[in-house]
């Protein structure tokens, strides 16, 4: 009996455990989430329309550049994961080292690409493409810190080094932005900031030392692959919306994307805490049914309070301005929901090594591509429709193609 209640205390335990990590690591997130809008609201507020225009280019492009990281973060933490389930010791060093990699390759191009920036985006100068570079290597090298404690299960680490994240990038932002006045001094205190972060990530990892890596980093080229064109589709339609609509209506869907980010980002903590465990075939059939249901369960919220209070939501977020908006906003939280569902399923299909959801994820963004620019964009709820459509149609294949895995 003694024993009985022994082992029902530890599932007690590990319950609570769960549900204390998906807590912490929910609330950095949201945290970081905030802090970005924060930052944007303040710079609107301190520069002028051109300077923050060009901040805000330029904070787009980092969100692009950090993609890598993302990769690194996943193919480490399965990695992880799969050494701790078979009882393998971990090599930090090893991993460290491909971080470390990594991280230079990808400020090595920041650094070349620099000039192209400067033209692309009508820069008066080359420093703050130069500061971008410089910060791509120390966020891409946090990726590999986030994914030795994510597939290690140490998220209340994990949740420490994301909300010092939010603290070193956006604090270091802020501070920047206050000091120098533009978006040179915004950048600077990014990267002062990241680099703050980076030691943190490294102590809080155990100070591993670098060694020799004996494995390629194609599996993070792979994973980086699939990730940039997941974040593709996440914006993808507020780009095509800008390019296709008059300018009132793009302001107007610029809002209602609002509302797909939010859609799009309140599941992320179940993603973080059930990657690990796709390390494990038989624990990936067995939870991702279960993780899927959690983020339909979340995202049902959004969709029922935009069903509820439909454009009144515009002139809420925007203010008083769009309060004669009938731009429908539902279609809009369909789209971030199938988007977190595909996110889930990407993650599963990466852990299994299935190459087949990168060529499809590709084929989506070209799709809803070719479907906005030649066709449907007479109005913004046909972009969004299309919208929500090829993300829908992307989450149904990537369900068909988990289906077929499991009857192998």
């Amino acid at each position: 009996m003694g024993a009985l209640l022994s082992v029902d205390a530890e599932v007690d335990q590990t319950r609570t455990d769960k549900r204390v990590a998906a807590i912490l690591v929910s609330l950095a997130l949201a945290a970081n989430n905030a802090g970005a809008y924060a930052l944007s609201i303040v710079a609107a507020r301190l520069l002028a329309p051109s300077a923050f225009g060009e901040l805000s280019s330029l904070l787009a492009v980092l969100v692009i550049g950090v993609v890598p990281a993302m990769g690194l973060q996943t193919v480490v933490a399965l990695r992880v994961a799969r050494l701790r389930s078979s009882k393998e010791s971990q090599d930090s060093g090893t991993l460290l080292a491909l971080g470390l990699t990594t991280s230079a390759i990808v400020a090595t191009i920041g650094l070349i690409l620099a000039p192209v920036l400067v033209f692309v985006l009508h820069l008066d100068s080359v420093v703050p493409a130069l500061l971008l570079a410089v910060t791509l290597g120390p966020l891409t090298l946090l990726g590999l810190f986030h994914g030795l404690l994510q597939g290690s299960g140490r998220f209340a680490l994990l949740a420490g080094l994301m909300s010092l994240e939010g603290v070193g990038k956006v604090g270091g932002s802020l501070l920047g932005l206050l000091i120098g006045g533009d978006a040179t001094g915004a950048l600077a205190g990014t990267a002062i900031g990241s680099y703050l972060v980076i030691f943190c990530g490294w102590v809080l990892c155990g100070r591993p030392r670098p060694r020799k890596a004996g494995w390629h980093a194609g599996e993070v080229l792979h994973a980086a692959q699939a990730m940039l064109a997941l974040v593709l589709l996440v914006n993808l339609d507020l780009v095509l919306a800008r390019h296709t609509l008059p300018a009132a209506e793009a302001g107007e869907y610029a809002l209602g994307a609002i509302v797909t980010k939010i859609a799009y980002w309140l599941p992320q903590a179940v993603g973080v805490l059930v990657l690990p465990r796709f390390a494990n075939g038989d624990d990936r059939r067995r939870i991702l049914p279960a993780a899927l249901a959690v983020c339909a369960a979340l995202d049902a919220f959004v969709l029922l309070v935009s069903f509820a209070f439909g454009s009144r939501l515009l002139s809420f977020i925007g203010g008083s301005g769009y309060a004669a908006s009938t731009m429908p906003v539902w279609p809009f939280a369909l789209a971030g929901s199938m988007l977190a569902l595909v996110q889930i399923l990407l993650f599963s299909r990466l852990a299994a090594g299935d190459r087949r959801v990168t060529l499809l994820m590709w084929t989506t963004v070209v799709v809803e591509t070719v479907l906005v620019t030649t066709w449907l964009h007479s109005s913004a709820a046909q972009v969004v429709t299309v919208a929500a459509c090829c993300a829908g149609g992307l989450a149904l294949s990537g369900a068909l193609l988990e289906l077929r895995s499991r009857r192998r």
